[in-house]
């Protein structure tokens, strides 16, 4: 096992979940087993034609690294970020399976109230409204159910941000995986700027977190905040880089804090998926949400295919930064991070360049970054300028 593998772990994460996956194995996989998301039948009314969606994600360990820059800055708008990591992370997981639209949301914050102050659970709800206002200009309908708030000091160390989201649907309009031989896969950017972005997005997602934080940053903020990591974790793990959050780098011309650049906000496709969907639903094969698990997260949703990424976007320079710091093995960097693009889509090759010029309208980069082969098992080849790496 390579070390780096060794100290994600050894930091309490799992890039692949492995134990989680292995415990919810026997549970009811729903309406649509190969869907990205469980499909429940239509509780809410009973109608067979419907169908409905529970979706429940958090924001993770951003809200540690959000909390160093906030006492360090005095900056509250990180915490608007951290609300859209958190709603994000359920939408889109949600736009995979074909749910664009009249979602309804609701929190659960946990806070250690002696360390996160009203203003901060202000910024935090202040952040997810907005975040729904930018989303109804874009055609968007999500509605807010309200939420908890519950001061937990004795097991949140600083703050967990998390919503539940519901919706239905018609069963018509549910996007199934059947990813097939001669499939191309499109992949949409993670990093950049969106029409409906306010800044430059480094492209982290909600994914890795936990490896980018102690890697990059200096230890000089273990012995600030010894509250914002796991005193369990091995000392020499902890905030083992040299960078402080404050640094400045340069991307695209611009000057970015380390910080802000590994807390760009985790960026929505779904006004981009919404308009797809509209065109494409039934030449869509798949859509795949590259989040737990990076560049392997499609091996959980194939059968007898090999899905082959050999024309990556160039690693952006946030996905360099975590490198170069790390040291950690590129095979295993395309495991943790998404590495440049987020959102994968499924198609046949004819209809790429349509779908291609669709998601480039909303300014974020689009390409075919591979292609599907027919298989005798589930495999993933990443064939990248770091070397090729193999996936079952």
């Amino acid at each position: 096992m390579p070390e780096s593998k060794l100290k994600y772990e050894k930091r309490g994460v799992s890039a692949s979940k492995e134990e989680v996956h292995a415990a919810i194995k026997h549970l009811d996989k729903g309406l649509y087993p190969t869907a990205f998301c469980k499909i429940l039948p239509d509780i809410a009314a009973g109608d067979p034609g419907y169908c409905n969606l529970l979706h429940a994600d958090t924001a993770g360990t951003k809200t540690s690294l959000a909390y160093l820059y906030w006492k360090e800055t005095g900056d509250l708008s990180v915490w608007a970020g951290v609300a859209q990591d958190a709603i994000v992370m359920n939408l889109d997981d949600m736009a995979c399976v074909g749910c664009t639209d009249d979602i309804v949301l609701s929190s659960t914050i946990g806070r250690n109230k002696s360390l996160i102050p009203g203003e901060v659970i202000a910024a935090v709800i202040k952040g997810t409204s907005d975040f729904i206002d930018t989303m109804r200009d874009q055609g968007v309908n999500i509605h807010l159910a309200g939420g908890e708030t519950a001061d937990v000091g004795d097991i949140v160390r600083t703050i967990d941000v998390g919503f539940t989201a519901f919706a239905r649907m018609k069963r018509s309009k549910v996007l199934v995986n059947q990813i097939r031989e001669g499939d191309v896969v499109i992949g949409l950017a993670s990093f950049g700027q969106a029409t409906y972005e306010t800044a430059y997005n480094g492209g982290m997602g909600s994914n890795g977190l936990t490896a980018a934080r102690h890697e990059v940053l200096s230890r000089v903020y273990a012995e600030k905040y010894p509250e914002s990591f796991d005193p369990s974790i091995p000392h020499d793990l902890v905030y083992s880089g040299t960078r402080l959050l404050t640094e400045q780098v340069q991307v695209d011309g611009r000057n970015i804090p380390v910080g802000k650049l590994i807390l760009s906000p985790t960026r929505t496709y779904l006004p981009v998926l919404k308009e797809l969907l509209a065109q494409y639903q039934e030449q869509i094969h798949g859509l795949i949400h590259c989040t737990g698990g990076g560049q392997t997260k499609v091996l959980k949703f194939i059968e007898k295919v090999h899905v082959v990424k050999d024309a990556l976007f160039d690693t952006p320079p946030l996905f360099r930064l975590i490198q170069e710091s790390s040291g950690m093995a590129w095979e295993e960097m395309y495991q943790v991070f998404n590495m440049g693009h987020r959102m994968e889509i499924y198609v046949p090759e004819a209809i790429a360049p349509s779908v291609i010029g669709i998601v480039e309208n909303f300014g974020i980069a689009a390409k075919v970054i591979g292609h599907v082969e027919a298989c005798s098992k589930e495999q993933v080849t990443v064939a990248s300028p770091h070397g090729t790496f193999e996936y079952q």
